[in-house]
């Protein structure tokens, strides 16, 4: 019964996504944008959860390898001919160095990944505000270097010219190769020891376990699926470093938070729910039909009603909408269970 334990909790969030992506395909173009949006952003918050939602400490500097990676999938994709004209600066071997979508991605992640490796080093020895307040300035250095470092990308001006491969089955097959890599290493001994650290730090470490390293490790697969999920967000979209900073890093950590940022169900439902609240109320502001009523609201009442939905639930749901638990069947109770229950009653 185990193995059908495993496969429920896994289901779970994959089913949500595919069942998002179907009900994307029966919508118009208009609103099929904000559906992949949707499902890039599950990458995004699946990045988040398998550091945040397994160690417990804050990072505001995820988004910095959601950027990294954008980078490196936008540089290596845009033509060599169209890199000359919009991108002047670019170092030589960016510059005459393309390839294909699926080898852009896969770059990315590694980039991602190498990235946080990188930070995680100093980093991954700080704790609670410390760490938050050190992963906010990875982020704030980020934005800075590829807004105005040339040499490297589109400088202040948005990515052009990059293909938009990042349709509905790229963008659903992205968020669930991230909902199997975050399952994957949810179910390793070296998971099971980070939760150890973060339920008890002390008890972690007088039983052997090392916080730092096992911090880094989630730190860095964290950072590639970062920069795999800003991989598939260049693909979707023209991105300004401008574009994957603030806004995106408190967004993201209110869908992690709100959802139950203690599971992998958690981050999909927090991410679906969310972003497709943020994306009616933004759509609607252009006027939306809805039952046949056209419906208009301000400029504004998107953010007004997330900030809103998130004080509500964390008032009423303190661990989010699903508790921090995945979805499981019942456990059937053994007959030395009920015989021991009868007894006390």
């Amino acid at each position: 019964m185990t193995w059908i334990r495993r496969a429920v909790e896994l289901l779970a969030p994959a089913l949500l996504i595919l069942g998002t992506a179907l009900l994307a395909l029966e919508v118009s173009s208009y609103l099929q944008a904000y559906f992949l949006d949707t499902l890039v952003k599950v990458a995004i918050v699946v990045a988040l959860y398998v550091f945040i939602g397994n160690s417990g400490v804050l990072s505001f500097g995820h988004v910095s390898f959601v950027a990294v990676g954008a980078w490196t999938a936008g540089v290596l994709t845009v033509p060599e001919d169209q890199k000359r004209i919009t991108m002047p600066g670019l170092a030589h071997f960016l510059l005459t160095t393309s390839v294909g979508n699926v080898a852009s991605l896969v770059l990315a992640a590694v980039v991602g990944g190498i990235f946080a490796f990188a930070v995680g080093l100093p980093l991954m020895r700080l704790s609670g505000l410390a760490a938050g307040i050190a992963t906010f300035g990875v982020l704030e250095i980020t934005n800075n270097v590829l807004t105005y470092e040339q040499r490297i990308g589109p400088g202040l001006n948005a990515f052009s010219s990059v293909p938009s491969t990042t349709g509905i089955w790229q963008a659903t097959i992205g968020g669930l190769v991230c909902v199997v890599v975050a399952y994957a290493y949810q179910r390793t001994r070296f998971s099971r020891m980070l939760r150890a650290t973060r339920e008890d730090p002390a008890a972690a470490a007088a039983a052997g376990i090392s916080i730092y390293r096992q911090r880094l490790l989630a730190f860095t697969l964290s950072g590639a699926l970062a920069g795999f999920a800003g991989g598939l967000y260049v693909h979707l979209q023209p991105l300004q470093a401008g574009s994957l900073s603030l806004n995106l890093t408190f967004v993201t950590l209110a869908m992690l938070v709100v959802g139950g940022s203690g599971s992998l169900l958690g981050a999909v439902v927090g991410a679906l729910a969310l972003n497709g609240i943020f994306s009616f109320f933004s759509a609607a502001t252009n006027t939306v039909d809805v039952l046949g009523w056209s419906f208009t609201v301000p400029s504004g009442t998107a953010e007004l009603t997330l900030g809103m939905l998130m004080a509500i639930v964390l008032i009423l749901r303190p661990n989010g909408l699903t508790g921090g638990r995945e979805l499981s069947l019942p456990r059937r109770r053994s007959v030395a269970d009920l015989e021991k229950a009868r007894a006390t009653t």
